[in-house]
């Protein structure tokens, strides 16, 4: 079996976050009410078994509807009823509001700009993508029950375009998402998106996961979002930071961005993966923010027995170190007196590693490679576990530092 893992992956259409907030500087939200704290902030278990939603009974059900119809509701429809009955309460109206300098001296700009978000915790600690709060002047969070809170911004990463936020709720109001495991998830299982399109609040869509491993442009320049999810779950403008769950009610992904020419759904959505989320999230909770080093691989293949680095940045630290891969390198030419720049491959010289583990720990995906990797900071050392002409062996590499990170 061979999967493509595409750290870099550039599609005909455009890959449009499908948010509708404007994207201004972005900035640090005051907190409501002074210093948040985090130090009591327990997410969620990762891997929760959850309820087979398609042997639940219907007969006792709390929605007088249902127990109407329970004998008449077929068994592919119920699973989207229960998923949206259990879970539509754990997604939230994401309203910006942002300003900036005019034109002329004294003016100024005004803008809005609606997403989506996902009750974590109990305390109030809401996800949602970076880019659907970034450039904002103040964030307005609204609950299923049409309360309305003023929100600030706890912890960002513009890298997997993941924040949090915080609110100050009743507990009885919020209702926390199970966290699925997206190591399990499987091309072809049926997928449920709930979120907010055109600020049509708590919209469900249903489709299939169509891919795994994708990566896609962050909506910040030179950026990559890394082992994406690709769905066909309809996702358009304002789905952003909504949740993306299995048929247990699992939350598996964030929906994120589509692939699209006309800014609509077009069958092409992509979700980050939960372990994602999970990890990047228990960081920021802890620390505010992620340091991350950077190894300088592009794009893995994953085969049966590893991954076979199919792309690495040349002169990157895992090139320096002697990884065997396919290489890119910015090449500039003069094209009619034109300065143009391009990306030229560069094929491996003496076959291709391939890689089996980090410092030890096997790893079998791009998103188990990534995690492992990026459990270390700019300058530490890992050893890449590989196999050469046939022998195993072991390659220090010295992580750099991303030459996109934010200061």
């Amino acid at each position: 079996m061979v999967r493509q893992t595409l750290f870099r992956h550039f599609f005909s259409a455009a890959v449009l976050f499908v948010c509708a907030a404007a994207s201004l500087t972005a900035q640090q939200l005051a907190p409501a009410g002074g210093t948040v704290d985090r130090r009591h902030t327990v997410l969620p278990k990762l891997g929760s078994e959850g309820e087979a939603l398609n042997k639940v009974s219907l007969a006792n059900n709390e929605d007088p509807i249902i127990r109407e119809r329970a004998d008449e509701i077929l068994t592919e429809e119920k699973v989207g009823i229960l998923v949206y009955q259990k879970r539509n309460r754990s997604i939230v109206n994401v309203d910006t509001e942002m300003v900036r300098q005019g034109p002329y001296p004294f003016s100024e700009i005004h803008g809005e700009g609606r997403g989506s978000g996902i009750v974590l915790t109990k305390d109030g600690v809401i996800l949602t993508n970076f880019h659907v709060v970034d450039g904002a002047n103040s964030v307005t969070i609204t609950l299923f029950n049409g309360e309305a809170y003023s929100a600030a911004l706890i912890g960002k990463d513009p890298n997997t375009d993941i924040a949090l936020l915080k609110i100050n709720a009743p507990e009885e109001d919020l209702f926390p998402v199970e966290f699925g495991d997206s190591s399990q998830i499987l091309i072809g299982q049926v997928v449920y998106a709930i979120g907010n399109p055109f600020g049509i609040d708590r919209t469900l869509t249903r489709g299939i996961v169509s891919n795994l491993n994708r990566t896609i442009d962050s909506p910040k320049q030179h950026r990559q979002i890394k082992g994406v999810v690709q769905i066909d779950a309809a996702i358009n403008p304002g789905n952003s930071g909504g949740a993306l769950f299995d048929s247990r009610g699992r939350m598996i992904g964030m929906n994120t961005a589509i692939a699209s020419q006309v800014g609509q759904n077009s069958g092409v959505g992509f979700a980050t993966p939960v372990n994602t989320i999970w990890r990047i999230a228990n960081i920021l909770l802890a620390e505010g923010k992620v340091n991350r080093g950077d190894i300088g691989i592009v794009q893995v293949t994953e085969v049966d027995g590893g991954l076979v680095p199919a792309l690495i940045d040349n002169e990157g630290p895992a090139d320096r170190a002697g990884l065997r891969g396919g290489k890119v390198a910015l090449v500039v030419s003069n094209q009619h007196g034109m300065r143009v720049q391009s990306v030229q491959r560069i094929p491996p010289r003496g076959g291709v590693d391939v890689i089996i583990g980090v410092n030890g720990q096997p790893v079998r995906t791009g998103e188990e490679f990534i995690s492992l990797v990026e459990e270390h900071m700019p300058g530490e050392k890992v050893v890449l576990n590989i196999i050469r002409d046939g022998k195993q062996r072991e390659l220090p590499v010295v992580l750099g530092q991303p030459s996109d990170e934010e200061e």
